[in-house]
Formats: structure tokens, sequence, C-alpha cells
């Protein structure tokens, strides 16, 4: 009788859940289902040439000078973005004679590591590139000592996102490496409990709180994170992709809202504006859960939009649906987001974001196996993921701020 080998497990591994997983990559947030995906990034760096004018020269009366348009090459380099799951050896083994238990067992581990992959590439399209969660409150002590009985008690900032805040997640604090399992957290009062070794944490103990300026990292984040939305729309200086930011190479709009409520007038003036500014109108509005229930409150008639993703094979299968707005070239879905910040609302032109892969992205199979033997334990280690970044062509997308909560 043959025996239930490694091998054979990769091949059902494979088999039965790489499509799974590439659809869930493609179906499971409307933005990242909508925007363009590429897997053939290859090489050091990848320009990419924007046209910032227009080409030759124009007049009346007696034949123009002409002049060369203004390019730049936006550099992108690749950023590497993993989840990683771990198969305990004597799990494996317990069902080498029951396939159906075995596919059962897997199917669980193989789910878990590609949506929280995906939660975290969510978290990374609306932030900012830095790797940050959240920062410290500069007012509440730290208190604990990292153990499981007695762990550190932090007090974030009142602009914490609670979807940056998953329990089981390590946390580097600020440019720290050692590790801090988030054990708790209770978003009521922005209080985070954690385990584990930390030098700053430590000091700060019964002795003063977490300053504003100190943020807390997913594990080997800081500053290694894909571009994000926020960072590109947000930037009013510097450079973008190695580009100054620049009059046609910043957002479409980008206003600051002051604090006032939201109204169909001024989502009428974002979109007309990245509209006059690009000559494209954005496809999709995606907002905080917030700023959404305010606008299913705005827009009287509540008409269901669906949206399908870019993905060819997923139409008819994979859908979503929101509410829409009617803009000056047609209805508009709208969304809500929760990596967005609650007083915010985006406008995005999904044709002007690409995700650049390096091939081979997903499950790694380099040594012929998608299960790897780790070294200190009797288990084994999947890895999924790999090497990409997000390109966005800031002055086709808007944002507008500081609206009421």
């Amino acid at each position: 009788m043959a025996e239930f080998s490694l091998s054979a497990a990769t091949n059902l591994f494979k088999t039965k859940y790489g499509k799974l997983s590439e659809n869930v990559y493609n179906s499971t947030n409307v933005t990242l289902a909508r925007v363009k995906k590429s897997f053939d990034f290859t090489g050091n760096q990848m320009f990419v040439p924007n046209p910032l004018s227009f080409q030759g020269g124009v007049g009346s009366g007696s034949l123009p000078t002409a002049n060369v348009a203004k390019y730049e090459d936006a550099i992108i380099t690749s950023k590497k973005v993993y989840g990683v799951a771990q198969i305990e050896r004597e799990s494996i083994k317990a069902s080498m004679n029951d396939e159906g238990a075995f596919v059962r067992a897997t199917k669980e581990v193989v789910k878990k590591t590609v949506e929280s992959w995906m939660r975290n590439m969510s978290r990374c399209l609306w932030h900012d590139g830095t790797g940050s969660l959240g920062r410290g409150d500069g007012a509440t002590n730290v208190t604990g000592t990292g153990t499981t009985g007695d762990p550190y008690i932090v007090v974030l900032n009142a602009d914490t996102k609670e979807a940056n805040i998953e329990e089981r997640d390590f946390w580097n604090y600020n440019a720290e490496t050692s590790l801090l399992e988030v054990v708790d957290y209770v978003p009521s009062t922005k209080t985070v409990s954690l385990v584990g070794t930390s030098v700053g944490l430590a000091a700060l103990t019964g002795a003063g709180p977490v300053l504003i300026t100190v943020y807390f990292h997913m594990q080997g984040s800081k500053d290694n994170d894909p571009q994000g939305i926020k960072g590109i729309l947000d930037a009013t200086s510097g450079s973008l992709y190695t580009i100054p930011v620049q009059r046609r190479w910043r957002a479409g709009t980008a206003i600051a809202a002051g604090g006032a409520g939201i109204t169909t007038d001024f989502m009428n003036t974002d979109m007309l504006e990245i509209q006059r500014k690009s000559g494209k109108v954005p496809d999709l509005i995606i907002t905080s859960f917030t700023q959404y229930r305010k606008i299913l409150n705005l827009l009287e008639d509540q008409k269901e939009y669906v949206v399908e993703p870019r993905a060819e094979e997923l139409k008819g299968k994979v859908s979503f649906r929101g509410v829409e707005f009617m803009s000056a070239m047609g209805a508009v879905p709208i969304f809500p987001e929760r990596f967005i910040e609650d007083d915010r609302i985006y406008y995005i032109n999904s044709d002007f974001i690409e995700i650049f892969h390096r091939p081979d992205f997903g499950w790694f199979d380099d040594d012929g196996t998608v299960f790897l033997r780790t070294a200190s334990s009797d288990s084994y280690e999947a890895r999924y993921g790999g090497y990409l970044e997000t390109y966005i062509v800031p002055v086709f997308h808007g944002v507008r701020t500081g609206l009421a909560t």
C-alpha cells in the first residue's frame, strides 16, 4: 500500500487550493478585485514613463516653435509581502489513511493563511507604506512586564483604526525587531495588551506613555510595505516613485473638509475636479463605514449597484453590491472599507492602479514541495505571497479628509 507522503500532501495542497487562493486574492476586497494585476515584473527595477505635458508647439498667425513633451520615469521596486502557515507533523500523520480528513485539516489552514494575507494586503493598499498600525496616546503610562500573566498595557491614540489590530498578530515597537504578540484589544478605550520583549516598553513601564510620535508596526514591516493609496494622495511634497510631487503628479483633488458633513455638492465638486485635471471620471467611491452610513442616509433612492471583479474567470461568479452616486458621467458605485479612517472618502479610478508582481506569486514550491520542514519544531511550514509593488498614478484619484464623524 502506498504511503501518504509529503509529496502526496503537496500535490493535494496545490491542486485543491491553488485556484482557491487565486480566487480569494481576486475577489475578497472590492478595490483589489478591480485594480489591474500583472505577474511578469522581472529585473532589478521597473521604469514607467509618464507624460506630464503635451508635445510640440502651437500658435496662430505664424509657424510656432516646437518643444518636446515633459516625461518623468516612475521607478518601481518590489516589496516582500508574505503569509506563513505551519502544520504540525503529527496532524499530517494522523490523517494519512483518511484523505477526507486531511483535506478538511488543510482547508482551514490554507483558507485562513490566504485570508490573513489578503487582510494585510488590504491594510497596505489603504495605508502609506510605513507599516505602522497605531501610535501612543502620549498621556497614559505603560504598565505590565510583557509576560502572559502581566502583559504590557498600552493606550493608543484616538486615531487608531480598529481594523489594524487583530489578536495573535506580532508587532514591533518603533524600530525594534523583537516580537510583541497582541493578546487583547479594547476598542472603546484604545487599549492593547502585548506579550513579548521590548526594551522601549520596559523602560516606559510605570514611568511614561508611548509618545504620539512613536508607532507600532506589523512585524518586519517598518517602511517595507508596498505603496498605499493614503500615502500617494496625501503627498504634497517630496517624491512619488522617484518623481517629484508637482502639478500633474499629485492627487487629482485632496481637500480638508474641516469637520463639515458629507454632502452631494462636495462629492460632485470632487468628482468634477478629478475629471477636469485628468480627463477621467473615477469609477469607484470608497469610504469608511462611518461615512458610508451617512451616505446611505443622504442618498434617497438607495439604488443597488453590482460590481464584478476584473478577472474574466470570476465574472458572473463573484460580485460586490453597493449604492450608487450619479456623477456627471453616470452612476459610480460606493463601497465601505474598514481600513479607511472614519473621516475620509476616496475617489478611485481602478484603471490607473496596478499591482506589479514578480513571477510565481502564490504558494512557494521552488523546492518541489509546498511544505518545508521547520528547523526548530516537529512541523512543516507553507509560505504564501511574493514580491510586488502597487503603482498608483496620483492625478486620477482624489480624497477628502476631516469629515464630520
